[in-house]
C-alpha cells in the first residue's frame, strides 16, 4: 500500500471521482435552469440594430414579422412585439416585431379618386384618408361653380387637367398635391344691351351671365318700380366692349317705355 503505484493509482481514483463530481454539479445547474421563465425586454420605439444586440445577450431572435410606413418617423424603429414588453418567456424565445418601413409606400395617380371638375373642400378630405396633402396653387376663372379642380401638380408636374391624367406617376405618401381651382371672377364677356327691357327682365339678364346689379337710379317719378323701364345703363353698350365677370351694370329706369324701343 506505500508503494509508489499503489500510491500513483489512488490519486488516478482520486481525480477521477473529483472530476465526476464537477460534471455531475454543471449538469445539475445546467438542469435547475432549464426551462426557467424570464422576462421580456421592451423593444418598441428601439432602432432594429439596438434591439437585435440586446435581444442576443439575453438569449432571445428577433425577427421582423412585418413593415410599415409611417409619415414622420424614420425607417428600422420597432413599433410593436410579440410577445408583449414584461411577458414571462423561455430562453431562445422567438420574438416577432413589426418596424418602420426605409422608404415611404406610393401611390400610383391611377389609385386616386376622380378629381377634375370636382368639390376642392370634399376631395383634399378624401384624400388626407390616404395620408395625401393638399393646397391650392392658383385660382383661374371658369364658367362654372367656384372652388372646383381645374387642374393637379405634383413636384411641378401637371398630373390631372382637362386633357386627362398621367396615371403612371407615382405619389408618396404624406406627399402634397397642388390644386388650381375654379373661381367666378377674372374672365371677360361683352356687355350687355339692357335699355328698353323692363326692370325685372334686366335684372334677372345680368345675374345669368355672373354680372351684378349696381346702383339702380330712377329717371322721374317712378310709381312702381317692377313695371319700369331700363333708359339707361352703366358701363353703356358697346358691341365691341367688355365686361369682367362679376362687375357691375348701374341701371336707370323710368315708369314709361322710351319712344325709340320696339
Amino acid at each position: 500500500m506505500t508503494s509508489k503505484s499503489f500510491i500513483k493509482n489512488l490519486l488516478f481514483i482520486a481525480l477521477f471521482f473529483v472530476v465526476i463530481f464537477l460534471l455531475v454539479l454543471l449538469w445539475l445547474r445546467s438542469y435547475t435552469n432549464h426551462g426557467q421563465k424570464l422576462i421580456l425586454p421592451n423593444f418598441v420605439d428601439m432602432p432594429l440594430t439596438e434591439a437585435s444586440q440586446l435581444a442576443q445577450k439575453e438569449t432571445f431572435e428577433i425577427i421582423v414579422n412585418d413593415s410599415v410606413h409611417l409619415i414622420g418617423r424614420q425607417g428600422g424603429i420597432i413599433i410593436d412585439q410579440n410577445p408583449k414588453p414584461d411577458s414571462k418567456v423561455k430562453e431562445n424565445r422567438k420574438v416577432y416585431v413589426t418596424t418602420t418601413k426605409y422608404l415611404a409606400d406610393q401611390i400610383k395617380v391611377s389609385s386616386l379618386p376622380s378629381l377634375y371638375g370636382r368639390d376642392f373642400e370634399r376631395k383634399s378630405k378624401e384624400l388626407g384618408f390616404m395620408d395625401i396633402n393638399s393646397e391650392v396653387r392658383d385660382y383661374i376663372y371658369d364658367p362654372g361653380e367656384p372652388n372646383h379642380i381645374l387642374e393637379v401638380y405634383y413636384e411641378g408636374q401637371k398630373i390631372i387637367s382637362s386633357e386627362g391624367r398621367n396615371n403612371e406617376v407615382e405619389i408618396e405618401k404624406g406627399g402634397t398635391l397642388q390644386f388650381v381651382l375654379s373661381k367666378r371672377y377674372g374672365g371677360e364677356m361683352g356687355i350687355p344691351d339692357l335699355v328698353c327691357m323692363d326692370l325685372e327682365s334686366a335684372q334677372f339678364l345680368i345675374e345669368s351671365l355672373k354680372l351684378n346689379v349696381g346702383q339702380i337710379v330712377s329717371s322721374g317719378e317712378v310709381a312702381d318700380a317692377n313695371s319700369a323701364y331700363v333708359v339707361g345703363q352703366n358701363p353703356t353698350y358697346n358691341p365691341e366692349g367688355l365686361i369682367k365677370i362679376g362687375d357691375e351694370i348701374t341701371l336707370t329706369i323710368s315708369q314709361n317705355k322710351p319712344v325709340n324701343c320696339n
